[in-house]
């Protein structure tokens, strides 16, 4: 059911996008093609050369030496941008301030990125970060759902509500990184069988990956197959 409501939302802002001619999100020039002018998203594009598991700076975008030794749950990390600005002033607009058109524009470029570097095609379904229920209740929205909504839109790739946040973890910014994966164990767990499946989480940002690690975890744990993470920034002083 929560499926069938995210994709209806998807179809629904289709629509209520084409009824506007769209302007770029950074500079607000007239973009006929999208919320995004060429000059804007090459301007916040991710660096060359970045780990492809963690998406990290690695010189030649060769697997990073920590993933090598410790191989992350997930399999691959995809970004639209690094976490900095003004990609960053966006996602914050987004998040705390509750601008929600944002999702919009963020989700539908995330969307272009996952189809022009394939991942769009490495994966069968979107499933966006869940929220712990009082943080839901909290903010009214859950800003990564909004951005797999408009993802889905672009990719043309379903959403599934394959995952479900049982609690909220302590603030994770003043944590090691043992801390943070403690702090996340049992945090998340799959509301289905999930055999063979091949997924992407949806998020706003990756700083650590120790949420995107617990999440990826409870999905493997269901039986995904394939398991990556597609995120709107990404905080590169891991």
């Amino acid at each position: 059911m929560t499926g069938m409501l995210d994709n209806w939302r998807a179809r629904s802002r289709a629509l209520v996008a084409a009824a506007w001619p769209p302007h770029c999100v950074l500079c607000g020039r007239a973009t006929p093609g999208g919320p995004w002018c060429a000059p804007c998203a090459e301007a916040v594009a991710m660096p060359e050369g970045a780990c492809p598991a963690c998406a990290l700076p690695s010189p030649g975008g060769a697997a990073c030496g920590r993933c090598l030794v410790h191989p992350p749950a997930f399999d691959a990390t995809l970004a639209v941008g690094p976490y900095r600005f003004p990609l960053d002033r966006l996602v914050i607009r987004l998040k705390y301030a509750g601008h929600l058109p944002l999702a919009c524009a963020l989700g539908h470029r995330l969307g272009e990125v996952a189809r022009a570097s394939g991942a769009a095609a490495r994966v069968e379904a979107l499933v966006p970060m869940p929220l712990a229920p009082e943080r839901q209740r909290e903010r009214g929205a859950n800003q990564a759902r909004e951005i797999a909504c408009a993802a889905a839109r672009t990719t043309r790739l379903p959403i599934e509500g394959a995952l479900r946040r049982t609690r909220h973890a302590a603030p994770q910014a003043s944590l090691g990184r043992r801390e943070r994966a403690r702090s996340l164990r049992g945090a998340f767990v799959a509301t289905r069988p999930l055999a063979g499946a091949r997924l992407a989480l949806v998020d706003d940002v990756m700083t650590s990956g120790a949420t995107a690690a617990a999440a990826a975890s409870a999905l493997r744990r269901a039986g995904a197959a394939r398991v990556e993470v597609w995120v709107v920034a990404r905080s590169l002083a891991d």
